[in-house]
């Protein structure tokens, strides 16, 4: 909806000047801020100076549209002229000529929201609005009739010297106020260059440090890994020999052992192959983080994973309260990995399970997922009913040195090296681990690994027979 405010004739170069100062006027009424007020008096002064030069004269029509509350004074001006030669070339700013047309159009296009030019042989149409602030104060109907009454009573030629001055010194004033806004923006364009330009620094000065930082912990890391594969290695030969002397003494190759003399040599063969599979485990995660840890596939069937694994364990078995159970592996595919690597994940998680299970059962099982080629999978998992692991402790204990403190802890003693093993080996064999548990009910780890691991076009696996996956 439009509401016509005031309409001026562009008959003389008078009725220019009148329009821009009506039309600074009727913002000013309007509520729009002074800067606001330059914009629409100068965008209204280009066009109608446009109509007036070109097309020898026309009509300026002031109009308020929309409604309550988004209003906007809109002001159309139209010409009777020879229309604008090279629209397109106006529009984009390429175009200039002479008087500039160009520069008048385009720049009344950004003072303004809206902008649209109508042209053609029989003339030209420009309308523009510019929306009224939100934060204005709403005039009364009877105001707005009074600001318009007062407009449309003075007459373009009414004191037209005068007029012209008046409107040239309020240009020029406008001018000073547009090139001290200008100066202070500059001002604070500079100022925040050089708040950029610092922090600019800094952020290369805390690359740099980051940089530095990250090559020592580079270097430490290697010295690390270097300390624990020395070290291991260094630990093993005094280790090998600890379990083979008290092996001799248990064996009663020196003579025969008291009681109490059997019970401490057993403690010390026990302690020292608890140390053993200690060293063992850092040596395995020095390798692997240094990057020399070889996996070496080949095909197997899961039976004799299962019975080597049977063999293997059912010594730890030391409590008639406690069951160790395999599952059944008929209708499982070979595999092709790395078998010891997949034992030793397997064996460290049975004997956690002997661990922290007093009583009930263990159950050690596979299920094979199918998939495309070599996209089938198999999830291992041993099942206990032991004390259980709470969901915010999941996370830690595959951390290295990770433990969570229990009522076994002391009977129970750990390092909390092997199940971050686990989750390192497992990624080796492109699989990874993982644990449901809850406290008195029982845990269950698995490890879900590929089939047939992934291997480069020269080491492609021969199938072994006819029972390859």
């Amino acid at each position: 909806m439009n509401k016509p405010l005031l309409r001026i004739r562009l008959e003389t170069a008078q009725d220019v000047v009148a329009a821009r100062r009506r039309a600074r006027e009727l913002a000013t009424g309007l509520g729009f801020s002074p800067l606001d007020q330059t914009r629409i008096a100068s965008a209204v002064s280009e066009i109608a100076r446009n109509a007036f030069e070109y097309a020898g004269g026309g009509e300026v029509t002031f109009a308020l549209e929309g409604e309550r509350p988004r209003e906007a004074l809109a002001v159309q001006v139209s010409d009777r002229g020879p229309g604008v030669r090279e629209l397109e070339s106006v529009l984009d700013g390429t175009y200039r000529s002479p008087g500039g047309m160009g520069l008048g159009i385009t720049g009344s296009r950004r003072l303004m929201d809206r902008f649209e030019i109508r042209s053609s042989t029989g003339g030209t149409i420009v309308t523009m609005a510019r929306d009224l602030p939100h934060e204005r104060s709403e005039a009364s109907g009877p105001e707005l009739e009074r600001i318009v009454r007062e407009l449309a009573a003075r007459s373009p030629q009414e004191g037209a010297h005068g007029d012209s001055l008046e409107e040239l010194q309020q240009q020029n004033r406008e001018l000073v106020t547009a090139l001290d806004e200008l100066r202070e923006r500059q001002e604070e364009l500079s100022r925040l260059t050089q708040e950029l330009e610092a922090t600019n620094r800094g952020v290369v000065a805390l690359y740099a440090e980051l940089d530095e930082r990250a090559e020592e912990l580079r270097r430490a890391d290697m010295m690390k890994t270097r300390f624990l594969s020395n070290m291991s290695h260094e630990l093993r030969t005094p280790l090998s020999s600890i379990r083979a002397l008290a092996n001799l003494l248990l064996n009663r190759l020196d003579g025969d052992l008291s009681v109490e003399q059997e019970r401490q040599v057993k403690l010390i063969l026990s302690s020292a192959e608890s140390l053993g599979e200690t060293v063992n485990d850092l040596l395995d995660l020095a390798k692997i983080e240094a990057g020399k840890t070889e996996v070496v596939p080949a095909w197997f069937e899961p039976a004799d994973l299962f019975a080597a694994l049977r063999t293997m364990l059912m010594p730890l078995l030391d409590t008639p309260e406690v069951t160790l159970e395999f599952g059944s592996t008929a209708g499982l595919p070979q595999l092709y990995t790395d078998e010891p690597k997949l034992t030793q994940i397997l064996r460290n998680f049975v004997s956690n399970a002997l661990k922290y299970t007093e009583r009930g059962q263990i159950r050690v099982g596979a299920q094979c997922m199918p998939g495309d080629g070599d996209e089938a999978r198999i999830t291992f998992f041993v099942a206990d009913t032991g004390i259980g692991i709470a969901p915010e402790h999941h996370q830690i204990i595959f951390e290295e040195f990770g433990q969570v403190q229990n009522r076994l802890q002391q009977r129970v003693k750990g390092t909390g090296l092997g199940l971050p093993l686990c989750r390192k080996l497992a990624a080796l064999l492109g699989g990874e681990v993982g644990v449901e548990s809850e406290p008195g009910v029982g845990s269950t780890f698995r490890l879900n690994v590929p089939v047939c691991l992934a291997t480069s076009v020269e080491d492609e696996p021969e199938t072994s027979g006819d029972a390859a996956p």
